[in-house]
């Protein structure tokens, strides 16, 4: 924060501690029933901090979705960034996201949460998929005559292997997570040959033997 003040960055690590404390509640039991004073507890800040952030404890767990689906779309971002290919940068999204539970589970049983309101979320996530799927339309790769409908199919698809991978302790697997990605891409009309080769390209960012 380029010339923050003290004042400011104290403010800053506050709002961001009454997040943190929103996301863990939304990923341990949801908000209901949740008082503000076990929210500045579990955020280890004063109880009168917290109106000099929110007005309410809906607008702080609409923030907490908010951050949550920001690092999602940031992570994603991040792995696919080199890629040229709309369509396997689709993929790899998927397969990613079937390991949140792995990687990311406080992400994944927030995303799980959420549900579909994510599609309602202005944020890079749904931009992000929404420019993969036009991107792939506009280069052959899929075949849908409305991305919208196409990004409603998508999600609610990507929300079954969250909660699929949430639900076996043993984690989904890398196989289950291509499976998923190949299932998608042809769904989005690839291929069924290419839908396989480019669902199971090794990870970007990834060693592979």
């Amino acid at each position: 924060m380029t010339g923050a003040t003290r004042t400011d960055r104290r403010r800053a690590r506050t709002r961001g501690a009454l997040i943190g404390a929103a996301r863990a509640i939304l990923s341990d039991q949801g908000p209901a029933d949740v008082s503000i004073q076990q929210i500045t507890d579990r955020a280890d800040v004063g109880f009168g901090s917290f109106y000099n952030h929110f007005t309410s404890k809906a607008e702080l767990f609409e923030a907490a979705v908010a951050d949550t689906l920001e690092e999602y779309a940031a992570l994603l971002e991040e792995r696919t960034a080199r890629l040229d290919d709309p369509a396997e940068s689709f993929a790899v999204g998927v397969r990613l996201t079937g390991r949140l539970a792995e990687t990311h589970p406080e992400v994944a049983r927030i995303l799980l949460r959420t549900g579909m309101n994510c599609l309602h979320e202005e944020c890079g996530l749904t931009t992000r998929a929404m420019r993969d799927i036009e991107l792939a339309v506009a280069a052959g790769s899929f075949r849908v005559a409305n991305p919208q409908v196409a990004l409603a199919g998508v999600a609610g698809a990507l929300l079954g292997l969250v909660e699929l991978t949430l639900s076996r302790p043993d984690g989904a697997g890398p196989e289950v997570c291509e499976e998923m990605a190949e299932l998608m891409l042809r769904m989005l009309g690839m291929a069924p040959d290419d839908a396989q080769e480019v669902a199971r390209r090794p990870l970007p960012g990834e060693r592979h033997p």
